[in-house]
């Protein structure tokens, strides 16, 4: 945890002190004045939505010992006066991002650790999951929570880290050139990790290729002292491996791969099993999740272990009682006997193909539906992406697709040129109406797939079947 002096804060970030002591000490730091701990400093953020200079009061009667301000004015005197204690500190910065992330780097210098970096276009949430659970097995981790995988997030999961902590695993997420590496600039990760090199952010970057660049940051940033973990089954990701100056472990199904898998199967709930490979040995590995596509992030994590000294017994373990971050292939039954699928936090091509088919080894005693909707920041691919998911629902045992959205209606036309049923074609406009359709659809015995980028919204689907009697607002 983040803990140093408000005169460290002053020298750190070059911000100014408006009142209070210099020597009080804070520990820990939130951008949320929900979530302040005592003695924590409190960054006040200007956002689209709401602003934390609003907050001010609130921080300070969580237990915040010292503010972060970008603006001196009467509001913000008045509420740091109408609720400050002795020891309370006010501190003026030029930019609240740059002053979070000069104390995240101040941190992190002071981090003896393995820092392990994880990205890539699908799976790397998973991937940070399952290396987590692996890892926690022998040592006490440090991993980002959320979607604390931006510029803002990396550096919080940073300052997260105490004297406690034996490796810290940082998620990142990337829209443009340039900003992993900038991310690496504070994280100074000592291994990398890249699942996978897809089409998202196509829209941003322009080509596969540019992606894979973007991408591939992590990889140069990796010192010849650490060690890059690719995807050997992935043809962009293996290019990368051109770039690293430390050492590559490959991981993957195909021919090469240093840590692999073999006899993969699935259970009743499309949870993959499958006879981990490692050069030491051989093991029996049960998923807690469905989806054969996890596989390969359960082989990725095992690759982390093994590189950081958990024995394979250990590293076993952790595959199989990991736990995962929300709305990733989260599966339940609700009240009414409906098994839910919940994959609602992002969409691409590849991670939609991947639950689709997770869907279709899910055995079923009703039907099997799924609702998708728009995948974002596809550029000039996503027409045509949209309609070939639609196609592999219509070629696959699909027996209801709800299509959600605008580009949903082009999903929609793809499953009908694959020859699907008009009937069992739904299109919605949105969320809202397709809670109304599936309540008037779903059955006891159903499986239900939800699925989409994260700006539709579709978890009002999933909490709509969950309390059916909840009806959604507009």
């Amino acid at each position: 945890m983040l803990t140093l002096s408000v005169e460290m804060i002053l020298e750190i970030t070059g911000g100014g002190l408006l009142d209070g002591p210099t020597g009080t000490v804070v520990n820990g730091l939130a951008i949320d004045s929900r979530e302040v701990q005592p003695g924590a400093v409190f960054v006040a953020f200007a956002g689209e939505h709401t602003d934390g200079h609003e907050h001010i009061g609130d921080a300070i009667d969580g237990g915040a010992r010292a503010i972060m301000v970008t603006r001196d004015d009467e509001g913000v005197r008045s509420a740091f006066l109408g609720h400050a204690r002795p020891e309370s500190a006010l501190v003026l910065v030029d930019d609240s991002q740059r002053a979070v992330e000069a104390l995240a780097s101040w941190h992190r210098d002071r981090l003896h650790v393995p820092v392990i970096g994880i990205t890539g276009s699908t799976g790397k949430t998973t991937t940070k999951d399952l290396v987590r659970s692996v890892l926690a097995t022998r040592m006490h981790v440090v991993a980002t929570e959320g979607n604390r995988n931006n510029e803002l997030g990396v550096p919080l999961t940073i300052m997260a880290a105490g004297a406690d902590t034996e490796v810290l695993v940082v998620e990142m997420a990337m829209r443009g050139a340039g900003q992993i590496a900038h991310l690496c600039g504070i994280a100074r990760p000592t291994a990398g990790l890249v699942t996978n090199v897809g089409v998202s952010h196509m829209e941003v970057l322009g080509s596969q290729e540019a992606i894979a660049s973007a991408k591939g940051e992590l990889v140069s940033a990796v010192p010849r002292t650490g060690q890059v973990f690719i995807n050997g089954d992935d043809a962009w990701t293996v290019r990368m491996a051109d770039h690293a100056s430390a050492p590559v472990t490959r991981y993957g199904l195909g021919a090469g791969a240093d840590v692999t898998a073999r006899d993969i199967e699935t259970s009743g709930s499309g949870a993959p099993s499958f006879t981990l490979v490692l050069p030491e040995g051989e093991a029996g590995v049960t998923l807690p999740v469905p989806g054969r596509h996890n596989v390969y992030n359960a082989l990725a994590a095992a690759a982390v272990g093994r590189y950081l000294g958990v024995p394979m017994d250990d590293i076993v373990r952790g595959l199989t009682e990991a736990t995962f971050s929300h709305w990733r292939m989260e599966t339940f039954i609700s009240a009414s006997g409906v098994t839910i699928v919940n994959d609602a936090y992002n969409a691409n091509p590849t991670s939609m193909r991947a639950a689709i088919e997770a869907l279709m080894d899910i055995p079923t005693n009703g039907q099997r539906i799924a609702v998708l909707g728009d995948m974002a920041e596809l550029g000039s691919l996503t027409e045509l992406a949209h309609f070939e998911i639609g196609q592999l629902v219509g070629h696959s045992s699909v027996d209801v697709l709800v299509a959600v959205g605008e580009l949903g209606g082009r999903i929609a036309d793809g499953a009908r040129a694959a020859g699907m049923a008009d009937e069992a074609v739904r299109p919605c406009v949105d969320a809202i109406e397709a809670v109304e359709v599936l309540d008037d659809l779903v059955e006891a015995g159903d499986t239900v797939l939800v699925k989409a980028s994260r700006v539709m919204g579709l978890e009002t689907v999933v909490e709509g079947m969950m309390d059916p009697r909840v009806q959604p607002t507009s």
